[in-house]
């Protein structure tokens, strides 16, 4: 017996011409009552094939009528790849993860401000540069931390937006200071382990660069997760926000129609980042933040 999930009419087929012209040789026998996992319904249709399974009939074919849908075999791989991440941040140490855009590239002006920003954070907090390990702008911060001397450490994955091959290995990074990831999950987990502050004496933050859809992804979950308290730091880690040349003011224009809409609380935002113009306003705010003498703060 093959199952398929059904949406509230007709089934929930893939677009191939060859399933469509298969599904014709399947007999509707009866619908089971809805299941119910976790809270949730699925509505199940049962067919049995009139020809021999083949293709994606064989794909589909259950070994249990019991057996609702396939199991997922990526389970023990996502957690494998969580250790690994969680791994390397114990090896290497928290610091500042940068988000950004892996499409701006050396000739860009945020790439170098990027780059700066990078060094003389690194100088001023000694510790650990976390990217997702990619080009563009996570490129930027890596380099400016190389400058500065400090460590780093990254989270790859294969094949980055406006990216034509994959690859698993970074161009010039060691092997033992990044992890390649499959799982965007995985990734996340480890950008956001790097950030965590469990003792008072960890200097750590977020920076989100320039970027589109990845970035503001990793940017809004980020903040929820701080929203909500559940980013797992003991104490607060500092979120900014790099709005060079007003890249991202129609953003926070949009979350002041929230807070009119009545979707966010009035100040939430306000008080979840910190948005800074330029580089100099981001290292005044962490001196400030770890109470810093302004001395420490050395222009790159």
């Amino acid at each position: 017996m093959a199952a398929h999930i059904l949406p509230r009419q007709g089934y929930l087929q893939p677009a191939s011409s060859s399933f469509r012209r298969r599904r014709s040789h399947m007999t509707p026998v009866s619908w089971t009552p809805p299941a119910v996992r976790g809270g949730y319904s699925y509505g199940i249709r049962t067919c049995r094939p009139t020809t021999p399974n083949r293709g994606l009939d064989s794909a589909l074919a259950l070994p249990s009528d019991d057996l609702l849908l396939l199991e997922r075999t990526s389970v023990e791989e996502v957690k494998r790849e969580i250790h690994n991440c969680y791994e390397l941040v114990h090896k290497l140490g928290r610091g500042v993860v940068y988000l950004g855009s892996s499409r701006l590239t050396e000739g860009h002006p945020h790439y170098q401000q990027a780059v700066q920003l990078a060094a003389e954070i690194a100088l001023l907090l000694d510790c650990t540069t976390w990217t997702g390990a990619g080009p563009g702008l996570m490129d930027a911060a890596i380099n400016g931390a190389l400058q500065a001397k400090k460590p780093v450490g990254g989270f790859k994955i294969a094949r980055e937006a406006g990216e034509w091959t994959s690859s698993n290995f970074h161009p010039y990074l060691p092997s033992e200071t990044y992890v390649t990831c499959r799982f965007f999950s995985a990734r996340k987990h480890g950008l956001v382990d790097a950030a965590v502050r469990n003792n008072l004496s960890d200097m750590t933050a977020i920076v989100a660069l320039p970027g589109g859809i990845g970035t503001i992804d990793e940017v809004f979950e980020i903040l929820a997760l701080i929203q909500l308290e559940r980013i797992g730091s003991k104490f607060p880690v500092p979120f900014l926000l790099m709005n060079y040349d007003s890249f991202y003011s129609k953003l926070l224009d949009f979350l002041d129609d929230c807070e009119k809409w009545g979707t966010v609380a009035s100040g939430e935002v306000e008080s979840l980042w910190k948005v800074c113009s330029g580089n100099s306003e981001a290292l005044d705010y962490l001196a400030e933040f770890y109470k810093l003498s302004q001395s420490k703060i050395t222009r790159v």
